[in-house]
């Protein structure tokens, strides 16, 4: 291990060296890109699987399957009409594991919105969204909009039927906000009918747009999570002895004599 350890390679790596005490452990999170984020020391409490259940956890594990499987399905599609529907048609029957493929990111989407809403129900029910955490729980609930709005773009892709009164429906709701419904609209459709310049938009929303704006919302929550003292954990109650009650009243009582 010392002759791996010690060579220049390793140290140029990892320039603490190995964190086999304290203070190197510490050295090796600061200098960390990826680490950095967390802190230094975690109180074990904090880390239980019923603490949080790793709900936040599970939702960046499926923003990454998404992320790979979503990847490999752009070199299978074009956002064009008609060949958007027939690609959709080859990847099930002539794509080799092309169904296995698109249902993996499909149903891991659904499953992604799902841990995402209990993600936010857990941490109302602890009350981790109370001061200081407010501005936190307001970047949570701008990622679930963004959540839901990556699963809405990608169920559009398909442009089958589904998909086409799935667009109307949506921007006909856009159009119905006061002052600069009828302008989103606009843009969202590229023109006043569902065509090619609708396709490509929710296309570059959701492969382009929406996954940076998810990436950089996620490491300011966790940033955040940081600054704010960690998780969120209640105060913590010391049970007593047996006995420890009565020897407690009996000098109560021999005080106030």
């Amino acid at each position: 291990m010392r002759a791996l350890t010690n060579t220049r390679v390793f140290r140029s790596v990892f320039r603490h060296g190995f964190p086999s005490s304290n203070r190197n452990r510490s050295l090796v999170v600061f200098s960390s890109f990826f680490l950095h984020f967390h802190p230094v020391k975690v109180r074990l409490r904090a880390i239980r699987f019923t603490r949080t259940f790793y709900l936040g956890g599970l939702c960046v594990a499926c923003f990454f399957i998404l992320t790979v499987s979503g990847i490999f399905l752009m070199f299978y599609y074009r956002p064009a009409v008609p060949h958007a529907y027939h690609d959709m048609k080859d990847l099930v029957f002539v794509v080799s594991s092309g169904t296995f493929l698109r249902n993996l990111h499909r149903f891991t989407a659904h499953m992604m919105v799902a841990l995402a809403l209990l993600h936010m129900a857990w941490t109302f029910l602890r009350g981790a969204y109370r001061p200081p955490r407010e501005f936190n729980w307001v970047i949570g609930v701008g990622l679930l909009v963004v959540t839901v709005l990556l699963s809405y773009t990608g169920y559009l892709l398909p442009w089958d039927q589904l998909a086409y009164w799935a667009v109307t429906v949506g921007t006909n709701l856009v159009a119905a906000t006061p002052l600069v419904g009828q302008k989103i609209k606009l843009l969202l459709l590229g023109g006043h009918a569902i065509n090619d310049n609708a396709l490509l938009r929710f296309y570059v929303l959701h492969c382009v747009v929406l996954p940076m704006v998810l990436v950089l919302g996620i490491g300011l929550h966790v940033w955040r999570v940081r600054k704010d003292g960690g998780i969120h954990l209640p105060p913590e109650v010391r049970t007593l002895a047996p006995g420890a009650t009565e020897a407690m009243a009996t000098t109560s009582k021999e005080a106030a004599q």
